[in-house]
């Protein structure tokens, strides 16, 4: 399959190449993959902008470690064995909006404003004296609460998407190391030494591994149909 013409160079399979580059890509992912084996290993990346939000609404205490169940520590090894466990990030933020929720009290009614840039103290105060005994809110503070309910919203999205795009952006460039690593281990393994030549093919299929993963299956076959069109037009 693409046979050269009078260039003398050999025949190329670029649809096994590239299905063989994709494999090479999908080996990387799960070898980067396998590091959450150890202690969250690439998970643990784009947690600390899920924990800058969070913190702004439950401030720490003092000393505090372990603390109880709704403490800012107890709070935040929630959260981050969510996040590592891979749950859905609609599922994550539910459960973090129903923490920051459960803290929401007269001590924490200031720093709730302060965090949502809602001038509204005075509110949150009232606010937070009603919620606990189930009486019922004035039109103002309904008003305040929802505002404070999405704007809230808001904010832990920003966090959970940040933090999600830190995660597959580092996944993605450790993946490329690792890829180019397989591919010279590969080449030394089939001539049990490596030449230069063999060294930048396998630099290039590292570096095209990662990119190509996703879309190998469907690049290749896309290059048959096109071969399978050339070859009809020279019929």
């Amino acid at each position: 399959m693409f046979e050269s013409a009078a260039s003398g160079l050999p025949a190329l399979d670029l649809p096994r190449i590239v299905l063989a580059i994709g494999a090479l890509g999908t080996a990387a992912y799960g070898v980067v993959d396998v590091s959450k084996a150890f202690r969250g290993g690439i998970s643990n990346l784009g947690f600390g902008d899920i924990k800058k939000v969070v913190s702004k609404f439950i401030p720490a205490s003092p000393g505090e470690k372990d603390g109880p169940a709704l403490s800012l520590t107890s709070v935040l090894i929630t959260l981050k064995a969510n996040w590592l466990n891979g749950m859905a990030l609609a599922d994550q933020k539910s459960v973090a909006k129903a923490l920051i929720k459960l803290n929401f009290n007269a001590a924490s009614a200031s720093g709730m404003a302060a965090a949502t840039g809602m001038d509204k103290e005075e509110v949150f105060s009232r606010i937070a004296d009603k919620l606990p005994t189930g009486k019922a809110l004035e039109e103002d503070e309904t008003d305040v609460y929802g505002r404070f309910d999405l704007l809230l919203n808001a904010l832990l999205d920003q966090g959970y998407q940040r933090a999600d795009q830190r995660y597959r952006n580092g996944a993605k460039l450790l993946a490329v190391p690792v890829a180019v690593l397989l591919a010279l281990l590969g080449a030394w393994a089939i001539s049990n030494h490596l030449t230069g030549s063999d060294i930048w093919r396998a630099i290039a299929g590292g570096l095209l591994a990662t990119p190509l993963a996703p879309m190998a299956k469907d690049l290749a076959s896309a290059i048959q149909a096109g071969t399978k069109l050339a070859q009809a037009w020279k019929k």
